[in-house]
């Protein structure tokens, strides 16, 4: 058998075809990403199966294996990512994808070609705890959360506690939320009433150092973020809290 030459565009061809017979890509996002109807993907994809281009494709040498994922998806995913989940963390980003575009891409692969690619930025970058800064010129960056116990209804009512939500540059209240306590719970039912009104703040700060990290000093997972504190990392919102020494 002589040997087969393929042409850079026919192997990521069959890499992304390979990848709807294994069926981790469906038919339509293989049309996109080839810039093909799903029918000529059908036709091509019945093609490969009658001769075993699979199979030819470990016999070609430098042809990328089944393991790797092509260029063509990677920046396909990464085009995904900026359009429609700017915000989003390697984690959600991944189970959007798996859900809505039917690709599957592990976590820790996707976080690397995001923080290439310069869509999202590593621990280290964050600096995710780190001591208050001066005060923020622009309205809506910075946002100081803060709650406060006190029988607010005096009589009328047990004692509950007020969450504000003020923002840094203008001192402006920009959400408020009673709650029986300040819990994990009533914390994200407060974020995601203030994402939902006004959206992504850039950061939020707190003088309470417990709200984003718990007290033990050497916990065992988590990097001694609360379950809140984990979530805006994930949301990419930066972190500010006050010396809790």
């Amino acid at each position: 058998m002589g040997l087969l030459l393929m042409s850079e565009r026919e192997l990521q061809r069959i890499e992304v075809l390979a990848q709807v017979l294994d069926g981790s890509l469906r038919p339509t996002t293989a049309a996109d990403l080839l810039g093909l109807s799903q029918r000529q993907v059908q036709r091509l994809v019945h093609d490969v199966q009658d001769n075993g281009a699979i199979a030819v494709r470990h016999k070609l040498r430098g042809c990328p294996s089944n393991n790797r994922i092509s260029d063509l998806k990677r920046d396909y995913i990464l085009s995904l990512i900026r359009n429609d989940y700017p915000d989003f963390g390697s984690t959600l980003a991944t189970e959007m994808l798996a859900e809505r575009h039917g690709i599957r891409v592990s976590s820790e692969t996707l976080r690397k070609w995001m923080i290439a690619d310069g869509l999202w930025k590593s621990r280290a970058q964050r600096h995710r705890v780190h001591q208050p800064r001066l005060r923020r010129e622009p309205s809506g960056e910075l946002i100081q959360i803060d709650g406060s116990e006190h029988r607010w209804f005096e009589d009328r009512g047990p004692a509950c506690t007020l969450l504000v939500f003020v923002d840094d540059a203008t001192g402006t209240l920009m959400h408020l939320r009673f709650v029986p306590s300040e819990s994990t719970e009533s914390s994200f039912a407060a974020l995601s009433d203030y994402l939902h009104d006004h959206g992504l703040p850039v950061a939020l700060y707190s003088d309470k150092h417990n709200v984003f990290r718990v007290n033990r000093r050497a916990p065992r997972s988590g990097h001694g973020m609360t379950q809140f504190g984990r979530a805006l990392s994930e949301l990419n919102i930066e972190i500010l809290c006050a010396n809790s020494s």
